[in-house]
């Protein structure tokens, strides 16, 4: 079974919030405590990741008795299982009125991809998702716009997955492709 990294949940559960730290706990590897950014983002992430499957398991995701993630100490062991994102350049809420905020939805099969570079084809993209071993069902960029579109793969979870590793994927010519759910189907 695949395990995830810190960074891994740092990009899912940042699909519904800003989060600023992650750590997987130590003796029980299964379990994380993740702190976003406030309540209603935790609860957002919550109510759309809870029940998911990742790594072939259902995702138990519930609200935290500790209000804060604590980082190790200095020279204490922790095998890389605590990280603090709180400065990331990847948190998708710290600009107030944000457009992210009217487009967060539930994990589907298809997800909506953006900052796509105008050199990027169709081919480049979807062979990047079948390179990394998803099976790609559907394709289409937008009419208006051709730096979006939506790329439907074979199920919910292997969109989740597809979502953790290539959300941020340098696509050359300094664009890295966003990556998010889709309300849409093609």
């Amino acid at each position: 079974m695949k395990s995830i990294s810190p960074h891994g949940l740092f990009i899912l559960f940042g699909v519904y919030g800003d989060v600023y730290r992650v750590k997987i706990m130590f003796n029980k590897k299964e379990n994380a405590l993740i702190q976003m950014a406030d309540a209603t983002q935790a609860q957002l992430a919550m109510s759309h990741l809870n029940g998911q499957r990742l790594h072939e398991k259902v995702m138990r995701v519930t609200i935290s008795k500790h209000q804060t993630v604590q980082l190790p100490r200095e020279g204490q062991e922790d095998q890389g299982l605590t990280k603090d994102f709180s400065c990331s350049p990847l948190h998708r809420f710290k600009k107030p009125g944000s457009k992210n905020f009217q487009n967060i939805f539930p994990p589907s099969a298809t997800l909506h991809l953006s900052n796509i570079s105008p050199s990027v084809t169709d081919e480049i993209l979807q062979d990047l998702f079948a390179a990394c071993g998803y099976s790609v069902r559907a394709f289409k960029f937008f009419l208006k716009d051709r730096k979006m579109a939506l790329i439907q793969l074979g199920s919910v979870e292997e969109a989740i997955q597809a979502l953790i590793d290539l959300h941020n994927h340098d696509l050359g010519e300094n664009h890295h492709l966003r990556v998010s759910f889709s309300k849409s189907t093609i």
